[in-house]
């Protein structure tokens, strides 16, 4: 039976649908080759980064930098890419967005500093496209199967990033790539997700303008919108904090960095079952609130333990970390399509909440280092990583209500 999100869906959609199997199965896989080059090229680097700085001889600020600049660039982009995806197609931007993405990536793995920092930025200004313009595609494309393809989306992404971040260091170090090849080989990655997105450029032709019509509703001006932008930003915030220093803070606990590198894994597993089973079940329910709920009370117990919990402990609190993290963003991406009733305005309420959302997630990182150089302790940061999952249940209750983006108060 189907729900209401699915079946409010307008009618020109139906028009860009793939007419045969063969070309709905091409759109699946080209989908997951997409997803799948959306991550690795970003989780890859924070392993290799003490050999870049070293190598290139980068103070820890420009270090840093390297892993802000695609936020930053995920921030400056993401309004704007359904404007694009309007006038030139959600297929023609998606294909430039790859291409783009496959020159960042040997831009990078150049020489010299300049190089670095270029490559870099392409690298996230063409994530930023596809990451805006991939949920309201899906949307548009499987309105009838929304959960099963955000969740499909979501592990093809979350796998390939987990891989990233675990085979970086034994590639640059062990198999004798160093850390310009290791980074390069994920422009193998974006080749496929390229020649396999070919065949879209014809099946999507007859559909492009039809399926981007001018929204009507003030996506700026809809508290519901901020809802679901606040939860979306507060889970990045979360997540890229959490990426960023729990290592460390393990580290200064007394553990070795090999098994607070192992702990870190750890979370990162423990979320990807989430990614692919969340979307589905937040698709079949009438409003979201319960996985809201789950999500803010496993955050909050996880942060708890790491904050005053013992290490004995540390991988029990950070499987729940992991399972939370992977609710939040399984949520996120369906927000996305369960809050709106056409593809554009998917899109739309796409760009704005990765927008602020990875504005919040750019910010996050350097403040948590920044309030514990001033404290010289955790105690700090981690309150504030508490206080975050209260204010993400609190924007999650109104994200998860059964209500469009434009619907009356």
């Amino acid at each position: 039976m189907k729900s209401k999100q699915q079946t409010a869906v307008t009618l020109e959609l139906d028009k860009t649908r793939p007419d045969t199997g063969a070309n709905r199965f091409l759109l699946v896989v080209g989908i997951i080759f997409v997803a799948a080059a959306l991550r690795a090229p970003f989780t890859s680097v924070g392993p290799l980064l003490g050999m870049i700085r070293d190598d290139l001889g980068l103070s820890n600020t420009l270090a840093g930098a390297i892993t802000t600049l695609p936020l930053l660039a995920f921030a400056l982009l993401s309004p704007f890419a359904p404007q694009l995806a309007r006038r030139f197609g959600t297929a023609n931007v998606l294909m430039l967005a790859l291409l783009a993405l496959s020159m960042g990536i040997l831009i990078r793995s150049g020489s010299g500093t300049v190089m670095l920092f270029a490559g870099t930025a392409m690298i996230g200004l063409s994530i930023a496209v596809c990451n805006v313009l991939l949920p309201g595609l899906i949307k548009g494309k499987f309105p009838e199967r929304i959960g099963l393809m955000t969740g499909v989306y979501t592990v093809s992404m979350n796998i390939c990033a987990a891989a990233a971040s675990g085979i970086s260091v034994p590639l640059a170090q062990h198999a004798g790539f160093g850390w310009r090849g290791t980074l390069a080989l994920w422009f193998a990655v974006a080749s496929l997700a390229t020649i396999f997105w070919i065949p879209q450029m014809r099946n999507m032709t007859k559909g492009n303008t039809a399926d981007h019509k001018q929204s009507s509703i003030r996506i700026w001006r809809s508290p519901l919108a901020w809802q679901v932008t606040l939860f979306m930003g507060l889970q990045s915030l979360l997540y890229y904090v959490l990426i960023a220093w729990f290592s460390v803070i393990l580290s200064e606990r007394g553990m070795s960095s090999s098994h607070a590198g192992w702990i870190l894994s750890l979370m990162q597993l423990a979320q990807l079952p989430f990614t692919f089973f969340v979307p589905l079940w937040a698709g079949r329910m009438k409003n979201q609130r319960s996985l809201v709920v789950i999500t803010s009370i496993l955050f909050m117990i996880g942060i708890l333990g790491v904050w005053l919990g013992s290490t004995a402990w540390m991988a029990v609190w950070a499987i729940g970390i992991g399972i939370a993290g992977g609710f939040a963003f399984g949520l996120a991406m369906m927000f996305f399509s369960l809050r709106t009733r056409s593809t554009q305005e998917a899109s739309e309420l796409s760009g704005m909440a990765q927008s602020v959302g990875y504005l919040l997630a750019a910010m996050g990182p350097a403040l948590f280092g920044l309030l514990h150089d001033v404290n010289h302790s955790w105690n700090v940061p981690l309150a504030l990583l508490a206080v975050a999952s209260v204010l993400l249940f609190v924007a999650g209750l109104g994200a998860g209500s059964s209500r469009f983006v434009g619907d009356p108060k």
